[in-house]
């Protein structure tokens, strides 16, 4: 029997229960398109290959699976470079179908011939280039189980133009995969780690998105500890927020005076699942106890920016199982959940103060979402004021409910994904926060939405600027410069796209507007919801950050840039 590398790939991705595939189909992959035609893997038309990317990204967030990129050679690649390089930061699970040129025809400057696996590596996990149509399925498969294994992550596999579409003798396929990959913690690691623990005053954790699998065990660690948690940015909602021992998505300068004061008598810190990356600290902005515990599952990232006392690799579930068994007991902790929630109580009333008067107060939009929303509704944010909005007021208690570009911080990341987020599930709430100038990247990704009777609801936080670039350029120098947004319609680009339109101005408006947003969301029918936002508050992360940037430079910079800022004050 003959057959073509289109149908092999097929095959492999049937194997792999794949529903979708994301992308634009070119000259060379219309083999695979057809092919794909005739399977149960439905291939959608997207409007670019990088919000296909993002859409893959949200996708795979969302629904723990494998998300899949389908793109032709070159620009196609090029195109979606932001959205693969962004799951690549974020440890997103992605298999890229790279299409190659031609390998048979010995012919130079081919159309879209660039070395595109040489600019692929560095932003994956991994590059396979198949030479021969023995080569299509296994590496496909295997693309899909390193994309799997920690720390996820994208994988490409490049597949030349010619295999497509050329029928060969049909190679035998072998594949058995290898064992599930997990990293074990080692017994004796554990026993030392449980005993800093237990010997500490006042332990504390500090976890990120690789403790999603985690998520259940820690709650009985924090229990049994006694001790606060914090999560990163990308690691929200992996415990529970309304817990009495959660603290806050971040600590150090980022944090609130409350988080501080209690961070500050931390004599041990369990960190699990998290890199200390720039975002996640706040620019660097913590400073952990000498006793810092730092488990993951990726041992390259011991030590990078804080050094620890015992670094332990290992899977994040099995850790966290391996601990409760050597710690045994639960530390009284009613103090200190009274200090937490004291500490968000006034942290609520000092939000709810500040009243929106002729533009939404961000308090009171997402306090309202939280209200109309069901429980297990995603959250997608974009990169800027969004994320950290999101971030700081929303209170989520399971995770892969916030979806949002930390690590690599792509704008225009939050409708795609949301689209993504929603195909991987049709009967849950998805709600995007698309910054103004974010929404202006890939807003029309919406018409995808529409075209597929995919319900959602995409709230517009307009200012009219790039506003959390504006911010960190008004604090430090009084003034904003290039950060201004030309004025434009979001209700003719949402309608022009097949989308129903609303929009807030004021905080009283929200209970009635996102209530019937979402009924129509749950008509199959994409919204977007235009809301005048108030970003007159700074976020902690921005004054954090701003703050430790500032303490950061030498005297003569600090004095130089208070100058000018007086002088254009004055």
């Amino acid at each position: 029997m003959k057959i073509s590398g289109a149908r092999l790939v097929v095959q492999a991705l049937e194997d792999e229960g794949v529903r979708y595939t994301f992308g634009i189909p070119g000259t060379h992959n219309i083999e695979l398109y057809d092919a794909l035609a005739d399977s149960s893997v439905e291939p959608v038309l997207v409007t670019d290959e990088r919000s296909a990317s993002f859409l893959v990204d949200g996708f795979a967030r969302s629904s723990q699976s494998v998300g899949v990129l389908n793109v032709v050679p070159g620009a196609g690649v090029t195109h979606a470079m932001s959205g693969i390089a962004e799951a690549f930061m974020d440890n997103v699970p992605m298999v890229v179908l790279a299409c190659g040129i031609r390998s048979d025809t010995g012919a130079a400057y081919q159309l879209h011939a660039i070395d595109q696996c040489a600019v692929l590596r560095p932003v994956t996990k991994a590059v396979f280039q198949a030479t021969n149509l023995s080569d299509v399925y296994p590496m496909v498969r295997r693309a899909f189980e390193l994309a799997r294994q920690p720390t996820p992550g994208p994988v490409v596999v490049e597949i030349p133009a010619n295999l497509y579409m050329l029928v060969q003798q049909a190679p035998e396929i072998q594949w058995e995969g290898e064992p599930e990959y997990n990293l074990e913690a080692d017994g004796d690691l554990v026993e030392a780690a449980a005993k800093m623990l237990v010997d500490a005053e006042h332990p504390a954790l500090y976890v990120g998105a690789g403790c999603r699998s985690a998520a259940d065990g820690l709650v009985h660690l924090a229990e049994r500890l006694g001790a606060p948690v914090a999560t990163t940015v990308s690691g929200k909602g992996v415990f529970p927020e309304h817990h009495p021992l959660w603290l806050w998505n971040g600590i150090g300068n980022q944090a609130p005076q409350f988080v501080q004061k209690i961070m500050d008598n931390c004599d041990c810190l369990l960190a699990i699942g998290c890199r200390f990356s720039e975002v996640a600290t706040g620019s660097y902005g913590i400073d952990p106890p000498e006793q810092l515990i730092h488990v993951d599952s990726e041992p390259e990232v011991f030590n990078r920016n804080y050094k620890a006392a015992l670094t332990v690799p290992a899977d994040a579930a099995s850790f966290v199982e391996a601990l409760l068994e050597v710690i045994d007991g639960e530390c009284p902790w009613p103090e200190l959940a009274t200090s937490i929630r004291q500490g968000h109580a006034e942290v609520s009333r000092a939000r709810d103060a500040v009243k929106g008067t002729d533009r939404v107060s961000p308090f009171h939009l997402f306090s309202t979402l939280q209200r109309v929303c069901s429980e297990d509704v995603v959250f997608t944010a974009d990169s800027g004021n969004g994320t950290f909005l999101a971030m700081e007021y929303l209170r989520l208690n399971r995770p892969g409910c916030f979806l949002a570009p930390v690590d690599f911080s792509c704008m225009g990341y939050s409708v795609p994904a949301a689209i993504g987020a929603a195909f991987a599930d049709r009967e849950r709430e998805v709600v995007a926060l698309a910054g103004d100038g974010a929404f202006l990247m890939t807003g029309i990704e919406l018409l995808t939405a529409a075209e597929n009777d995919i319900g959602l609801v995409v709230c517009v936080l307009r200012d009219g600027k790039l506003g959390q670039i504006a911010q960190f350029q008004k604090i430090p120098m009084n003034r904003e410069t290039c950060s201004k947004l030309p004025d434009y319609s979001v209700e003719q680009l949402a309608r022009g796209v097949g989308c129903r339109y609303f929009r807030a101005v004021r905080d009283h408006e929200l209970v009635g507007v996102l209530t019937a947003a979402l009924d129509v969301s749950r008509l199959q029918t994409p919204v977007v919801v235009e809301v005048a936002i108030d970003y007159s508050q700074k976020t902690f992360f921005t004054r954090g950050v701003v703050k430790t940037n500032f303490w950061r430079l030498p005297w003569g910079d600090r004095l130089r840039m208070l100058g000018r800022a007086a002088k254009r004050r004055l």
